[in-house]
């Protein structure tokens, strides 16, 4: 039997930023279900807290028949990890953490949430920022799939505070089912990709084949959105491989 997937979106967006995903994987025939993280999408009114995001992955994952790939990006990814860690064990059988690749911590932390802070405080909260960037960075077919849900312009604070208690390393080494990270060849987030590979090949017990890394040429931070179609192959090729082992 072939696994279900869960797709976990990053911050400010939804669930809707993974419609090329959801449409190639309906199309094969793959049971998934995008979720919206409390403070986005259609939990826009809700207060964003580490609990309630993992509260959301296990309630998709209990929704899908197994077995159950969590696929994650940016915070998303983080926030994949950190559940497969805590509560995933004999739930999933592998996990997906695209856009994680450097650890949130320590002074880079706190400058990105002062510089957080700050844009929150402009009159439209940030959001021509945010409209900028995506006009920038986010190739035309894509760019309708990041707003449609809602922009969460809110919940930079929260989100961050939440980060300070994720720690993605320690999380990996204790993941036991298969971990594949991808990451886009220009993405800032892949500062530690090496180091997060060797927690993960350093998992005792785990064959080498369950640790991998992929770089999407062209892709930056983004890397659903900015190679969609390569994105989706990516899961779709898991989805495959995992039947005919199975």
């Amino acid at each position: 039997m072939g696994p279900s997937i869960v797709l976990v979106h990053g911050i400010r967006t939804s669930a809707t930023m993974w419609r090329a995903q959801v449409d190639a994987l309906d199309a094969a025939g793959i049971p998934n279900r995008a979720v919206d993280l409390p403070g986005h999408g259609t939990r826009l009114g809700e207060r964003f807290t580490l609990a309630g995001a993992l509260d959301v992955i296990d309630e998709a994952v209990d929704a899908l028949a197994g077995p159950v790939l969590v696929c994650g990006l940016s915070l998303g990814g983080y926030l994949g990890l950190h559940w497969a860690a805590e509560r995933g064990a004999g739930r999933i059988a592998g996990m997906v953490a695209a856009a994680c690749g450097t650890t949130p911590r320590g002074a880079a932390l706190a400058g990105y949430r002062g510089i957080a802070a700050a844009i929150g405080r402009l009159p439209d909260r940030g959001a021509a920022i945010n409209q900028f960037m995506i006009d920038r960075f986010i190739p035309i077919p894509g760019r309708e799939d990041v707003v449609r849900g809602g922009v969460a312009l809110d919940v930079m604070g929260d989100g961050l505070r939440a980060m300070a208690g994720v720690r993605p390393i320690e999380a990996i080494g204790r993941i036991r089912v298969p971990l594949l990270l991808v990451n886009g060849q220009f993405d800032h987030f892949r500062l530690e990709e090496r180091r997060y590979l060797r927690a993960a090949k350093a998992r005792p017990g785990m064959p080498e084949s369950w640790s991998d890394l992929l770089v999407v040429p062209g892709a930056s931070h983004l890397v659903s959105l900015t190679r969609p179609d390569e994105f989706s192959r990516i899961l779709l090729g898991i989805a495959a491989g995992f039947s005919s082992a199975t």
